[in-house]
């Protein structure tokens, strides 16, 4: 597998808070990458750098694309979206008075938007426009198939079930066409058969579009279950980095989540799903 995205030496300061530090971990194409660490920790924060949120102070965020590097520190945030990066927030971020389908045509503005000729040509009717309107209508209902919302396709996107807008939310990411798919806590909030559901999901992802997905995740049943590829933070540093079976065993990771020093696995019941902790943010 070959690296899709590179975090090199990326640290970020709030005030007196050394939130990440020092940082480096590379995410293939085509892999599941997981960020875990207990509350705290500093996983969010990496989200808002590479998805322009926040400018690091120190670190290079280097997306590889077949065209050449594109490095993401020093791009404005809605020119990193252009350059193919998605993310969903842990608290869902929807359009609730748009209907369904409308949010995943919104989702595919630049597209509409470059076949207008960033003009008045959309309101007219021209042809060119028209084609990619309707190509956006047909991408975004096949989308709606892949998250079993087509008969909700109408009805306002904050009438949903809970678990249904969480998949409207990763459709309207994957509407965008990204390269990279970040999600922020996607199971949170979500019962046993849903947290299935999104399993079955980013596995599609991954495995039909091909692209690289990096997830920050407190469901460890969830994470253990689909990543490829683990990253633990604790106090903004990496303490491990790993397959799943590798962070499982790993005394840091054990240090980090129960408190305690023994260099042994994880009990057979907490390797299943490391538990959340209470630690304060």
């Amino acid at each position: 597998m070959s690296a899709l995205l590179t975090v090199e030496h990326l640290s970020m300061r709030f005030g007196g808070l050394l939130a990440i530090d020092d940082l480096c971990f590379a995410a293939d194409e085509r892999r599941i990458t997981a960020i875990i660490g207990p509350n705290g920790a500093g996983k969010t924060t990496v989200f808002n750098c590479l998805t322009g949120f926040y400018r690091p102070d120190v670190g290079r965020l280097t997306l590889h694309r077949p065209q050449g590097p594109l490095y993401l520190e020093r791009l404005d945030g809605y020119r990193i979206a252009q350059a193919g990066v998605a993310r969903t927030f842990q608290n869902i971020r929807l359009f609730p008075a748009m209907s369904v389908l409308e949010n995943l045509i919104v989702a595919q503005h630049n597209v509409l938007m470059r076949a207008s000729g960033y003009s008045v040509a959309g309101l007219f009717g021209a042809a060119r426009f028209r084609r990619a309107e309707a190509e956006a209508i047909e991408f975004a209902r096949s989308w709606l198939e892949r998250v079993d919302l087509v008969e909700r396709a109408d009805s306002p996107a904050g009438s949903l079930p809970y678990g249904a807008q969480r998949r409207l939310e990763i459709a309207r990411a994957m509407c965008t066409r990204p390269r990279l798919l970040c999600l922020d806590e996607p199971a949170a909030g979500l019962n046993p058969r849903e947290s299935a559901e999104l399993t079955a999901l980013l596995r599609s992802v991954r495995d039909r579009e091909g692209i690289g997905v990096l997830l920050i995740e407190h469901d460890m049943s969830v994470v253990m279950g689909i990543s490829d590829h683990i990253i633990v933070l604790d106090y903004g540093k990496k303490i491990a980095d790993g397959t799943p079976e590798q962070v499982r065993h790993d005394p840091n990771v054990i240090r980090a989540y129960l408190g305690e020093a023994e260099h042994e696995a994880l009990p057979a019941e907490i390797a299943a799903d490391l538990r959340r902790d209470d630690r304060p943010t």
